[in-house]
C-alpha cells in the first residue's frame, strides 16, 4: 500500500462539504494512490484510492457513478455524468456535463 497523499489541512488532500456527496476538492496536487479525505459537516475521515493525477480544485469522486447520474456536492445536485466515473477518479468537464441549467427535479 502506498504512503497517503496529505495537503495542508492538516493531513487532509481531499475537502468533502457534505455527508452524502459523490465528490470531494482536492486541496493539493493529487498522485495516484491513498489519500485523506476530510468531510466538513461530520469531521469524518476516509482514506480513498486515487486512480490518477488530479490537480488542486479539481473534484475527485467519492463513488461510483453510472453514465447520466447525478453528481452532488453541498448536497446539491451541480452536474451529470457522461460516462461512468469509477471512484477515485477526475470529476471534471471531459466526464460531466453542468446541471446548472437544466431542471432539478
Amino acid at each position: 500500500m502506498s504512503e497517503a497523499t496529505e495537503g495542508s489541512g492538516g493531513g487532509l488532500a481531499v475537502l468533502v462539504h457534505n455527508e452524502g456527496d459523490d465528490v470531494g476538492v482536492a486541496i493539493t496536487d493529487l498522485m495516484p494512490g491513498d489519500v485523506v479525505a476530510g468531510w466538513l459537516d461530520s469531521g469524518r475521515r476516509q482514506t480513498i484510492v486515487v486512480s490518477e493525477v488530479i490537480p488542486l480544485g479539481h473534484k475527485v469522486s467519492l463513488v461510483d457513478l453510472a453514465e447520466g447520474a447525478d453528481v452532488n456536492e453541498y448536497t446539491v445536485r451541480i452536474a451529470v455524468t457522461r460516462a461512468p466515473i469509477a471512484r477515485g477518479h477526475h470529476v471534471h468537464t471531459h466526464n460531466v456535463r453542468s446541471a446548472r441549467w437544466q431542471q432539478s427535479a
